[in-house]
């Protein structure tokens, strides 16, 4: 009974021992395929080059010049005579006080400097009559000063009078109220009819030049102190005849079309910001910068003479966020490089440390190496230039 179910059993037997040879065959089949493929990747040569270094600052508009109208003298405004927003020259009247208080005053003056000017004939004609009769002992010495004194206090009066004459002239001439610069006037803070006093705290109006243009810029100490590290050292040098001139950045992005000339660098740091102001000029002739815009001015810093430049697109982090970057050895071995980076100058970073002249950059195909393995060099042009795995394809397709 047994030997014939064990009988019975070994068509199943040589059916499990079919199928386990099969997937066993199957399996080394899968496993002898052909060899991985290496790796190709694009890579760039870094090498010194000579590079204009720039900074880019924010910064805000400010007038060339800017004059305060007030009055000089107390009176009753009769009229304005310019609109608001308009330009104005330097002398034009913008307002007109009422001159009647002041012609009268001046009136006046003068006539008491006429009566002064009138009594003088007399007076030094007795002074000298009465000195030659003093000589014959015609006349007192007492009769003399009297005389004297009388014509001294009338020249004195005619001094007076004319100095008075002449500062209600003066005030006179305040009552019209004139434009000391040339620019734009803003809104008037009085009306027609409006009482005024002489240097009252709050302006009339208010004229702003605006072609040329100031931009400040405030720098920061420690920007300063590395630039002049930079300098000492010997990394760049400064050009003169272009490091004054200035780009600007409106407030939306878009180059101002003229250039601007540095004017001067502060030597007092803000103590709230811990900077320094650059104050820069800009012509401004049709009037596109007005005071208090946002913009960004790119000043040169100076010209580096070896400068190491690497693209953007090569750099990139590890887990603790210090800049990388993977390089090609001379035995095609992928290679980490750890970096210290200035600044971005276009789309590549300027270098601290880091590479040396002629390390080979991988740019392309970051995604598909890592640090230890070969790879082949293609080139943007033609990527399938040195790859030897495009032969087993054309193999495998014949």
């Amino acid at each position: 009974m047994q030997f014939k179910k064990i009988k019975s059993l070994e068509p199943v037997l040589l059916f499990l021992i079919l199928f386990g040879t099969l997937s066993s065959f199957s399996c080394r089949k899968k496993q002898t395929g052909p060899p991985p493929q290496i790796p190709q990747v694009t890579v760039t040569a870094i090498q010194p080059q000579q590079t204009v270094l720039t900074t880019e600052l924010p910064g805000r508009t400010s007038p060339y010049r800017i004059s305060e109208i007030r009055p000089q003298v107390n009176g009753l405004i009769q009229k304005r005579l310019f609109t608001e927003g308009s330009d104005v020259n330097a002398g034009q009247v913008l307002y007109q006080i009422d001159p009647a208080p002041f012609e009268a005053v001046l009136n006046n003056a003068k006539a008491a400097l006429d009566k002064a000017q009138a009594i003088l004939p007399s007076l030094r004609s007795k002074a000298q009559r009465y000195q030659e009769l003093l000589a014959d002992k015609a006349v007192s010495q007492q009769d003399y000063d009297d005389a004297l004194s009388a014509l001294n206090q009338a020249e004195a009066d005619n001094q007076f009078w004319k100095a008075t004459a002449q500062t209600a002239e003066i005030n006179l001439g305040y009552t019209k109220v004139l434009a000391p610069i040339s620019g734009r006037i803003g809104m008037s803070s009085v009306t027609d009819g409006a009482i005024v006093t002489a240097y009252q705290a709050k302006a009339l109006a208010t004229i702003q030049q605006l072609d040329p243009i100031y931009v400040d810029v405030p720098q920061s100490t420690t920007e300063l102190l590395n630039l002049n590290r930079r300098m000492q050292a010997g990394d760049f040098n400064q050009n003169g005849a272009t490091q004054k001139i200035v780009k600007l950045l409106m407030e939306d992005g878009t180059p101002y079309p003229l250039d601007g000339t540095l004017q001067f660098r502060d030597i007092t740091v803000d103590p709230a910001t811990g900077s320094v102001t650059l104050r820069i000029v800009f012509p401004n002739p049709k009037g596109a910068l007005l005071p208090g815009m946002f913009v960004r001015a790119i000043i040169e810093e100076g010209i580096h003479e070896n400068a190491m430049l690497v693209p953007q697109q090569a750099v990139s982090r590890d887990l603790k966020g210090n800049p990388m970057a993977l390089i090609v050895d001379a035995n095609n071995i992928v290679q980490p490089r750890m970096l210290t980076l200035d600044r971005a100058i276009g789309d590549k970073w300027l270098l601290t440390s880091g590479l040396a002249p002629g390390d080979r950059v991988i740019i392309e195909g970051l995604q598909k190496v890592r640090p230890g393995i070969p790879v082949t060099i293609g080139s943007p042009e033609n990527k399938d230039v040195n790859n030897p795995t495009t032969q087993p394809r054309k193999q495998e397709g014949a």
